[in-house]
């Protein structure tokens, strides 16, 4: 994916600006097949994806708290996994606190993927938005 960036983050060369080639942050579950539909659908586009597998590479608090940054923690949980379902979090969601050290424990309650191209931000597998970080 080239992107034309900002006049602070090009460079120039004899008058010419830079075009720069923008790896996206695809954070992953390789044996998710959500994950791998939308893996599949961005290499189709040519796209080239910084990989990080969740389950070998577990996000800390820290980074999870910044990823969330002001949005709902909530929209991050993934309602399909068991402990999501057994703990009723969709009638009694954790705080925001607690979510994160849960997430950070147990990687399979974050929504996946998580695909990043500087702030725009999609989670799970919405093909439009994909299509929009793909350009």
């Amino acid at each position: 994916m080239a992107v034309s960036v900002a006049p602070a983050d090009f460079a120039l060369f004899e008058g010419e600006r830079i075009v720069v080639k923008v790896k996206i942050k695809f954070l992953q579950k390789p044996s998710c097949t959500t994950c791998r539909k939308a893996k599949s659908f961005l290499e189709k586009r040519k796209v080239e994806l910084d990989l990080r597998d969740l389950g070998k590479d577990r996000l800390t608090v820290e980074e999870l708290d910044k990823l969330i940054g002001k949005r709902d923690h909530r929209m991050f949980l993934n309602t399909r996994n068991e402990l999501y379902r057994t703990r009723k979090m969709g009638q009694d969601p954790p705080s925001r606190d607690e979510a994160l050290q849960l997430m950070a424990a147990e990687p399979n309650l974050i929504r996946r993927p998580v695909v990043l191209c500087g702030a725009d931000m999609v989670l799970g597998y919405d093909e439009e938005a994909l299509k929009r970080i793909a350009k």
